[in-house]
């Protein structure tokens, strides 16, 4: 009969001392015909199993996701007390606010653009691109926060890693 890893839930034979996925001793308080040692693990998305923090009850990569939701959760996360002292969710949070920023300031451009009599034809054909272009962005950034990565944009995701390393 298989076993489970009680850290990471990842299978194991009966007659292994350790984990071949995470390490950890499979003797520590349980034998192979547990109840304990038989309960997997929550395997985390994609099929890895691996460990998730928490921060408030929540995990760090749903947090960290629901901070790119619309502005309102990141500000949020940024001001409630367990989620303001999480570096990876305070990331998330500040790229979010910055890329709302920056979309609207995008957004302002190709309106001021669009007025131009000469130039206003060309927003008719660049919004859809652009629009469609910074959807995949959202969600490109909500799939990495949710995957626990710090997947950084290239100037916004450098000033939001030096507001999150400010506490």
């Amino acid at each position: 009969m298989a076993q489970f890893c009680a850290s990471c839930g990842a299978q194991m034979q009966d007659n292994q001392a350790f984990c071949p996925s995470c390490g950890s001793s499979t003797r520590a308080g349980a034998t192979a015909g547990s109840a304990a040692a038989a309960a997997p693990a929550p395997v985390v998305s994609g099929g890895t199993a691996s460990s998730a923090a928490t921060t408030g009850g929540m995990s760090d990569n749903v947090a960290g996701m629901l901070a790119y939701v619309t502005i309102i959760p990141a500000i949020i996360f940024l001001v409630i007390e367990p989620f303001n002292k999480n570096r990876f969710i305070r990331f998330h949070a500040f790229q979010n606010i910055f890329f709302h920023v920056a979309w609207f300031a995008l957004w302002m451009i190709l309106a001021f653009v669009g007025h131009i009599p000469v130039l206003g034809w060309l927003t008719i054909l660049v919004w859809p691109l652009i629009g469609l272009g910074g959807l995949i962005l959202w969600i490109v950034l909500v799939l990495k926060a949710y995957q626990g990565q710090m997947f950084k944009l290239p100037f916004i995701g450098d000033m939001a890693e030096k507001q999150a390393n400010v506490v």
